[in-house]
Order: C-alpha cells, then structure tokens, then sequence
C-alpha cells in the first residue's frame, strides 16, 4: 500500500521554522543531579531565541518553584541534536522541531514519557498532543506555514500555493531549501498543486522543476528571506507566519497568505533525553512549559503561537500568531517518520532535476 505522509487533523485538531528561547544559564556544580547546596541542576538545550522572555517568564518562575538552577546549551536544531547523540552532553530536557526530534526517537535518544506526569496535556489541540508518538514529547508551540507577499511588487495576488507558478512572479520567488525544516512542505504542496489527492513525488518534482526559474534564492535561514525582501530581491514566498511581524518591518505592505489548499504546520517538540537522572524534573519542567499561564505570555510577547487551546487572546494579541481551533485544526502535518526516510533521496532528486 502506497503510505501517506501526510496524518490527517482530527476535527478536533499546526504552528514555527519554529521556535524557543534560551538564556545565559550556569550552575556552581556540573553534575547532573544538583549543586552542593543542594540545588538540583537542570540541564535544557534549546535555540538562542528571546532569550530575555524566557529567562523571566518560563526558567526563573519554575527554578523558583522546584529549587532550581536551569542550565542552558544552545544552537541549532542539528548541532544540538548531535551532541545528543555522540553522548557529548548532559541534556536533561530538549527543545526540537518535531523533524529533527523524529531523528532522535529512531536514534533511541529520548526517554518514554509518563503522560500521567503531564496535567496541562489534555488542554493542548489533538495535533500538539503526540505530534511523533504517545510514547514521546508533545509540542508546546504550533505554527503555520503559509504565503507572506507584497502585491504591488508581486503584480499580482496570491491566495494558493498554485499562485506561485504564475508568469508574473518569475524572478520573484523565494523558496525554502529542500534541506530546511519547510523544504518538505514544499515538495508535498508541489504536488498538490500538481492535481494529485496522495503524494505523488514525480509530479512533485516535475512541477518543482517549473517553478524553478521563478527562483531568485532557496533560503536556508529567515534572515535570508527578510534581506530580499528588504532589497526588492523577492515578492513571495513561503514561510511561518509568526515572522510576519519582523518582514512588515522590512516591507511595510507585505501581507501573510493562508492556501486555500491548506497552511502546513510547523510544531516544536519537548523531550526528555535518554539517561537523564533528573526524568520527573524535567516532566514536571515539560508540564510547565505546557501551562496557560507560559502559553498565554509567550503568544501575547509575540514569542510562541500556543498549543494549549485555552489561551485567549484579543484580536490585536493575535495579530501574526497562529491562533484558535477555527486556524489550528485546519493544518496539515506532515509525517516526519515518511520526510526522513525519504529526504536524502528527495535532497538528490532536488539537485539533479529542479536546480541544474
């Protein structure tokens, strides 16, 4: 049987490239059970994202409570992540898009979590739940990946993903790299716009192929995508929507796009790494990270689009977030299983037949 990649949302059902924070973070003991005082240390990789935010509204609120000190190592998804793997780090608790955090399950790098731990668990959507398996990390941020565009520059509108194929924006387009977390949205979205209900990968990539001189860059990093904008380099192109906000300020008249063949979600995942010696700790951690009150704070600062469905906020306190079950259940998700079994043949693919 031909296998989906692609998990249908419940009816009662995602948002970010997809992020969270960090911070300068350092205890006066390097075990991984606790200082001599007898603090316990908490070790958590994550990004290097508003850091300030999180410092005082997530880290200091929750080593207060538990009495203790939360250490920080940060970079990228993939650098962190191997760190993990080769055993060169003492992470207790990880912050990973649910791509890479699928890698680290095949790789046997996460403890089972104990859901029973887990309170704020039945207020997230169903997508945010499970995102890469009971027996693993929910998401604690859903973010969609949509369309951001300035029309007047554009020459045109754009309301589906198909609207990037238009004459109009040859030479306009940015894309995401095949190899970035949205690269295999795009792949999926090609097909569609290919007329296939299922995935199909040759009518994915023959269509990819066609939009290619309409490319001027494939952008392995947000930054790259704001700097055209801000250049007049580009007019479209997919990305989160939660950037929104930064783009407008490069590009006051750019406006983000919902496809009417559907925005993709974009999770990031919590887990807890295999040997850690403080698991209930960083459930517990996981649980707070999960809770209204951090939801709600993060979505108002414009820092995380909630997972937790009981997060109210105004009209203008949404503005950029990925908010609200009549958005959140209507997301497509791709499964991340499929995307790395299939992705370095698809990154081959990519390079011999859509960019030569």
């Amino acid at each position: 049987m031909k296998k989906p990649w692609i998990k249908g949302l419940m009816t009662c059902t995602l948002a970010a490239l997809v992020l969270a924070g960090c911070g300068n973070g350092g205890g006066e003991d390097s075990s991984s059970g606790g200082s001599s005082g007898g603090q316990k240390k908490l070790v958590v990789s994550t990004w290097g994202f508003a850091e300030d935010f999180y410092n005082k509204e997530v880290y200091a609120p929750f080593e207060k409570e538990h009495n203790v000190k939360i250490v920080l190592e940060t970079g990228n998804n993939a650098d962190r992540l191997s760190k993990i793997l080769q055993g060169s780090s003492d992470v207790d608790v990880v912050y990973l898009s649910d791509y890479y955090a699928q890698q680290g399950i095949e790789a046997g790098a996460f403890e089972k979590i104990d859901r029973s731990r887990l309170s704020n668990l039945d207020s997230l959507y169903d997508i945010a739940k499970a995102p890469n398996g009971e027996d693993y990390g929910p998401a604690y941020t859903i973010g969609q990946l949509g369309i951001a565009y300035d029309q007047k520059a554009a020459g045109t509108t754009i309301s589906s993903w198909a609207d990037l194929w238009k004459p109009e924006l040859k030479g306009k387009v940015t894309m995401p790299s095949i190899t970035s977390t949205s690269g295999p949205m795009m792949v999926d979205a090609a097909s569609k716009v290919a007329g296939s209900t299922e995935f199909n990968e040759d009518k994915a990539f023959g269509k990819l192929a066609e939009l290619n001189p309409s490319v001027v860059k494939y952008y392995s990093q947000t930054s790259e995508f704001i700097n055209m904008f801000t250049q007049g380099e580009a007019a479209a192109g997919p990305i989160m929507q939660m950037y929104l906000g930064d783009l407008k300020k490069a590009d006051p008249n750019v406006e983000f796009v919902t496809p009417s063949e559907g925005a993709y979600a974009i999770v990031n995942t919590l887990n807890v790494v295999k040997g850690s010696k403080n698991k209930e700790l960083a459930e517990d951690f996981i649980n707070w990270q999960l809770s209204q009150e951090v939801q709600e704070k993060a979505a108002k600062a414009k820092v995380d689009s909630p997972a937790n469905r009981n997060v109210s906020l105004s009209a203008e306190e949404a503005a950029a977030v990925t908010y609200g079950s009549s958005v959140v259940e209507k997301l497509q998700k791709l499964d991340m299983a499929f995307v790395n079994k299939n992705l370095k043949s698809w990154t081959d693919r990519f390079n011999r037949e859509v960019t030569k």
